[in-house]
């Protein structure tokens, strides 16, 4: 199981891989082949934890969670996701931290953020009320359950026919061929099983994909039976089929599962693959570090020494280091930033930085204010011990400020140039005598 950095930093770098959760237990496992079947698709209200099992937050809720879910046994469903491992379903519910718990209740497309008590009672309170609520409105005389396209299974995340592109041979080669995005096309026949049972999975996973890549990586449909030539081109022979096409390259053949959360995981992982590596950017205001700090799931911070110190080769060399391991994280989306030392001494007072000397590093956990400070050396091989410790919970952290982020001042951008020594003012002492007498 791949450990993700953040929550290494937003549960005190205590990991473990262990289920929270086992058949034995009347919460209900959640899966991204499962999830549309079980939730989606069933007229149940369901209370859904998202968690991860290195997180102790989610570990002191777990019993809880238990309790509540056999006192609601036969009345309200209770299930739990391992986000950690079904990475794909925490995006499709804009999971930012752990444990979320999302009530799936008359609208399956849009569930409820759940903001009660995380004690067993008061989860029960909350289901019971929400329950409640549910039944005054199918009594009021509205439906209380899905719309139109749930019933179809094309719920979960929102999705419809209208973000699956319809492919022709007239259109194919325009539009996926000789684009510079990713395509997952589907091949199909109107008659086939199949077809028919992929086609609201296919119709979800192309709007969350969309959403999420902002159009970077697009799902298509083609009826083989109709547009020959294209079909006869890759050797269609059976259906469906789903190819992956990369510009320039030769089309993959798609291997996953045929859920929505397979779909849309294995489309976010081509998506980090074929993505660039993000900026390594300057700290030159407070909304480069906010916004930087805020979109990214962790922020790695550089204090560089002085231009003067290190001149321009030696300042490049120290952000070269920074782009080679920013490419080398880019599926973790994290963002980079960098500052001088001394430009923005309250951020570096907030990071304990300076007793280590320059150049200095910090990992930062924002949404839970911890950071963890590079103790080893500036280097490829010494950044990339740093991250490595923490994600097998062997680093250490501290809790960042004093809840808010340091002030941040407005700062000039490096020229790329070296540094220059101020100059020095003359002075005329041609009319003092230096050798007069003090008097006292």
């Amino acid at each position: 199981m791949r450990l993700l950095l953040l929550g290494v930093l937003g549960c005190s770098l205590v990991l473990s891989v262990r289920a929270l959760y086992s058949s034995s237990d009347d919460v209900i496992e959640l899966t991204s082949s499962n999830f549309n079947k079980e939730v989606i698709q069933s007229d149940s209200l369901w209370l859904v934890e998202f968690y991860a099992p290195w997180c102790g937050h989610c570990r002191s809720l777990a019993p809880e969670w238990k309790k509540a879910a056999t006192a609601l046994k036969g009345i309200v469903k209770v299930g739990a996701v391992d986000a950690d491992q079904h990475k794909s379903l925490g995006g499709q519910y804009n999971v930012r931290g752990f444990p979320t718990i999302k009530i799936f209740g008359a609208n399956k497309n849009k569930p409820e953020e759940y903001q009660g008590g995380r004690s067993a009672q008061a989860i029960v309170d909350g289901a019971v009320n929400t329950l409640r609520n549910l039944v005054k409105e199918r009594l009021s005389g509205k439906s209380g359950g899905y719309d139109s396209n749930q019933k179809s299974g094309g719920g979960g995340g929102g999705g419809s026919k209208k973000d699956v592109v319809e492919l022709t041979d007239d259109n194919f080669d325009k539009l996926v061929l000789d684009s510079d995005d990713v395509w997952l096309v589907e091949f199909f026949a109107p008659w086939c099983g199949h077809c028919k049972s992929l086609e609201p999975e296919w119709a979800a996973a192309a709007t969350a994909v969309k959403e999420q890549t902002n159009g970077k990586v697009r799902l298509g449909a083609m009826d083989a039976t109709v547009h020959q030539g294209v079909s006869g081109r890759y050797g269609i022979r059976g259906f469906p089929t789903i190819k992956i096409f990369r510009k320039g390259e030769e089309p993959e053949n798609y291997e996953g599962g045929r859920s929505r959360g397979d779909i849309i995981e294995r489309a976010l992982e081509i998506f980090s693959d074929n993505s660039p590596a993000p900026e390594v950017l300057e700290i030159l205001s407070e909304d480069i570090l906010k916004k930087t700090c805020e979109d990214s799931q962790l922020c790695v911070i550089a204090v560089l020494p002085h231009i003067l110190d290190t001149g321009a080769s030696g300042r490049n060399a120290y952000i070269e280091v920074m782009k080679k391991m920013a490419e080398k994280y880019k599926k973790k989306m994290w963002g980079w930033l960098w500052t001088e030392a001394g430009v923005q001494m309250e951020l570096e007072s907030s990071l304990g930085i300076g007793g280590f000397g320059y150049p200095a590093m910090a990992a930062i956990n924002s949404r839970k204010m911890k950071f963890a400070l590079l103790k080893g050396s500036f280097s490829e091989t010494g950044i990339h011990e740093f991250l490595r410790e923490l994600s097998v919970g062997r680093g250490s952290t501290s809790t960042w400020g004093a809840g808010s982020m340091p002030k941040i001042h407005n700062a000039d951008a490096w020229d790329g140039k070296d540094g220059e020594l101020p100059e020095e003012e003359e002075y005329d002492l041609s009319d003092i005598d230096l050798f007069e007498k003090i008097e006292l």
